[in-house]
């Protein structure tokens, strides 16, 4: 089962950058933990928690598209080290902030943004490499593995960011981030990716419209790239609200939040773990809607529920439902592009996959602090469930892939 599971990490190029991708992403979530609590912290309210997640995630709507285009054109591997610099350096930078005790919100704000533009390029950079690193077969094992190590950080990273917050303070929580970036740094500078031949360039604009229309005129590549922006939409808040659940709901400090993240961090592993052992299989589109109506199902449990300990429970159901639908829309979308467009396609999966998420989290903040945060997550959890429930009566198409 583990050589079936692990498939990919046969191939050398791969393992060495999904060890340095997971080293980061522990950086990262320890970071995020910090950052969620220094931001309510700092303002007290549910809609700066919601603000800062929409401005680090803006730039995917504003710049991935050109992110995309680059991608294709110039070499993936250099795209992708620079953005981890560019990461890298905002960590350091608010880690400063927080050590001189000068940090003020629209600081924490602007970083974020900063982050995410780093993100716009480095993101469709580091999708359309990974058929370069694992043949066509294991490309959605490929694919699972990276949401293995990804969401084993979103265990890892909170537990440490828990215990750091309350030996250490914020400030190595944003430090450790800042050096996570290394190991990925250095992995990418040792890969050996064969050169690809360039493609004669053309003008910008032209070049997003060629990728536009394909994906428009590709049926199941259109259908999954809208089901990306809702499962995102709807889905991501769930993440963004847990603060206030922990605080308000539940009653809990930092600790009790900490715990809430590892439960559904624990449930995304066992998802992700999931899919990688199933590899490619019939009707992933269907198993992919299926996975997103209970994944609904579950936000509205735990929107309902005061008990922590079967809302542990449901995080953790939820966790898998989320990121078993992430990996196979993922994997179809991977495996549906062709390779001398694959970055154009990838960047506008991305911008409906990234840019749901701060659509949503702004809309899901805002509307928290008028009515409640159980009120709104019921309220998006039923809309997956109908959405899921309707393009499966309606979409032949996207259910037969």
């Amino acid at each position: 089962m583990l050589n079936r599971v692990g498939a990919a990490l046969a191939f050398p190029d791969f393992r060495k950058l999904w060890f340095g991708a997971a080293t980061s992403s522990i950086g990262t979530w320890m970071q995020s933990v910090a950052q969620n609590w220094l931001v309510l912290t700092l303002s007290g309210s549910a809609f700066y928690l919601g603000l800062d997640a929409f401005l680090g995630q803006l730039p995917i709507l504003l710049f991935t598209l050109l992110g995309g285009v680059v991608a294709d054109r110039h070499d993936r591997r250099r795209v992708l080290l620079g953005s981890q610099y560019v990461q890298m350096s905002t960590a350091f930078a608010l880690a400063l902030l927080v050590a001189l005790d000068v940090v003020q919100v629209w600081q924490v704000l602007a970083l974020s943004f900063v982050t995410g533009c780093a993100q716009a390029f480095g993101g469709p950079a580091h999708q359309s490499l990974m058929p370069s690193l694992v043949d066509r077969e294991r490309l959605p094992n490929a694919i699972a593995l990276n949401s293995i190590q990804y969401n084993l950080a979103r265990v890892i990273g909170p537990l440490l960011a828990g215990l750091a917050l309350a030996s250490f303070g914020m400030v190595f929580c944003f430090t450790a981030n800042g050096l996570s970036f290394l190991a990925v740094i250095a992995a990418l500078w040792t890969l050996r990716v064969p050169p690809r031949e360039p493609a004669a360039p053309l003008p910008l604009a032209q070049e997003l419209r060629t990728g536009l229309t394909y994906v428009r005129c590709e049926g199941p590549l259109l259908g999954l790239t809208l089901l990306a922006f809702v499962v995102t939409f709807l889905g991501t808040p769930l993440l963004t609200l847990l603060p206030v659940f922990a605080q308000s709901v539940f009653r809990l400090g930092v600790e009790g939040y900490s715990r809430m993240m590892v439960f559904s961090g624990a449930g995304a592993v066992t998802g992700a773990i999931t899919v990688a052992w199933l590899g490619r299989f019939p009707r992933m589109g269907t198993w992919a809607l299926l996975t997103q109506a209970g994944f609904g199902a579950l936000i509205v449990a735990f929107a309902l529920v005061r008990l922590p300990a079967l809302s542990h429970l449901l995080l953790f159901a939820a966790g898998a439902g989320l990121i078993i639908a992430f990996s196979l829309m993922n994997s179809l979308v991977q495996l549906l592009a062709p390779n001398h467009m694959r970055g154009r396609v990838m960047s506008i999966y991305m911008v409906a996959f990234r840019g749901g998420m701060p659509l949503g989290s702004l809309a899901s903040g805002a509307l928290a602090n008028l009515v409640s945060a159980p009120a709104v997550l019921a309220l998006n959890g039923s809309l997956l469930v109908a959405v899921a429930a309707l393009v499966l009566l309606k979409y032949e198409k996207l259910r037969t892939v």
